[in-house]
């Protein structure tokens, strides 16, 4: 009879980080890079490029109204010119902290607050060369409230069932990979309090 595998997740890395000899900003805002001279610990010295972040910072929000449905909206999305289901999601304004900013942008694009914010983690796009991360953060005892957002045109809320989270992963029109990850995490969150 074998061994049940072991199904803890694996050991964070004990490699030391690469030592950064040089730094070097280029561009304008919205559109900065750095340079980044390296020294690995094996003595490979490297240039890496990445992009850097604008502005606040950002949130993703997934809203339940109850622990088997999640709000998505449905949002013109320019870049595949297509109408996308996803998770509310927006910049932070100068001074607002995650939870702050998360319930401001789910009252503006979905008109509800939330008495109930828990920031869960943060979730990057492209780490090998974008510093960009944007803060997921668990909104429960929701409670009608609208304020203006800069939305050209009013979003549709569309309440989905966690348990066809697989369903939503195959749609076309569900391609954002911020909200798919941000999606399954919530599931798990929830699915660990039960």
């Amino acid at each position: 009879m074998s061994e049940p595998a072991d199904r803890s997740p694996p050991p964070a890395s004990a490699r030391p980080l690469p030592v950064i000899h040089a730094r070097e900003e280029h561009g304008a805002e919205g559109a900065r890079r750095e340079h980044l001279d390296l020294e690995f610990s094996n003595g490979e010295r490297r240039r890496y490029h990445r992009a850097l972040s604008s502005g606040h910072g950002s949130v993703i929000i997934a809203a339940v109204p109850d622990p088997e449905h999640v709000l998505l909206i449905r949002e013109y999305a320019a870049g595949v010119h297509r109408y996308e289901l996803g998770l509310p999601k927006g910049r932070m304004d100068a001074g607002e902290t995650v939870l702050e900013a998360a319930n401001r942008e789910l009252k503006e694009e979905v008109g509800f607050g939330a008495r109930k914010l828990t920031a869960l983690r943060a979730i990057t796009l492209a780490p090998t060369y974008m510093n960009h991360e944007i803060h997921l953060v668990l909104a429960e005892d929701l409670y009608p409230e609208r304020l203006p957002g800069d939305e050209p045109e009013e979003l549709e809320v569309i309440p989905w069932r966690l348990d066809r989270l697989h369903e939503l992963m195959l749609r076309d029109d569900c391609s954002e990979g911020r909200s798919l990850a941000a999606l399954f995490i919530v599931r798990e969150v929830l699915r660990g309090r039960a």
